[in-house]
């Protein structure tokens, strides 16, 4: 017990299924942090696809700390200051472009402001936009690509395909690429050793505090790596089954504010 903050991941966990934050769940991080604890978002999400948060949990005003791109960008809302960033090298990016083409799967690439794909007009990448509020730009070859820097490939299929082929990718990039998947049918390739737990780390490290004092809560494939590494792992009710298994404690899901509990139970108590 004793834990000094909260990471939390957004869709499934902070969001209910109708990607909104009920005003229970609003409250109980507002009194967390009126107590005095870190409140941090960590998602797969690009940062311009957190802005909705931030404003919701009015971290400008009153203090919050946003992990972006599974934490290659993490941020103090309320100074701006940036914490950490890290790019994926682009001497990898004609490998997954290579990859991806061979099991005729789409990739779209983030940039710190736009979206860019040579399909972009696939469905999965086209709800990627607009979860994120982000335009999505047709390039002619990802390959080539060097226009601006970029945070992360997401190459998008069916479950079924993913699953085969997150083996080959993390097989193929083994110590040079982080690769898992966020959703069944997200394929998300980052830098070498970027994951929510590093996220953690990286904050704690700046803070002056160590994993042990986080909570982490989530729900996604992408969650596994925080709620293994943190003080407690929390999974939502919501979670998917390997998310479940991992966890220390499992709350409710996201549709009956299972945050709510979590914070009283653990961070206010």
């Amino acid at each position: 017990m004793g834990y000094k903050g909260l990471v939390m991941d957004i869709d499934g966990t902070l969001y209910n299924s109708v990607k909104c934050i009920s005003e229970p769940t609003r409250q109980a991080i507002f009194r967390a942090r009126e107590a005095g604890k870190i409140i941090a978002i960590a998602s797969g999400r690009p940062i311009p696809g957190m802005a909705d948060v931030c404003r919701r949990l009015e971290f400008a005003e009153k203090g919050g700390y946003i992990m972006g791109w599974n934490g290659g960008r993490i941020i103090n809302v309320q100074t701006g200051e940036v914490i950490s960033e890290t790019l994926l090298p682009e001497a990898v990016v004609p490998e997954i472009a290579s990859l991806a083409a061979e099991y005729d799967a789409p990739v779209v690439a983030h940039t710190s402001d736009v979206l860019v794909s040579e399909r972009p007009d696939d469905k999965i990448i086209q709800l990627e936009a607009r979860l994120n509020h982000m335009s999505v730009e047709k390039i002619g070859s990802l390959a080539d690509y060097t226009e601006r820097r970029l945070y992360k490939c997401i190459v998008t299929g069916s479950d079924e395909k993913l699953v085969h082929l997150e083996q080959i990718a993390a097989r193929h990039f083994a110590g040079r690429l982080s690769v898992y998947r966020s959703e069944p049918y997200f394929l998300e390739i980052l830098p070498f050793g970027i994951d929510k737990a590093h996220a953690i780390d990286a904050l704690a490290g700046h803070l002056g505090m160590t994993n042990e004092d986080f909570i982490a809560c989530g729900d996604g494939f992408n969650d596994l790596s925080m709620i293994r590494h943190a003080g407690l792992g929390v999974a939502m009710a919501n979670a998917q089954l390997v998310v479940r298994q991992n966890a220390d404690y499992i709350t409710d899901s996201c549709d009956n504010d299972g945050l709510v509990p979590v914070i009283e139970k653990f961070l206010l108590a």
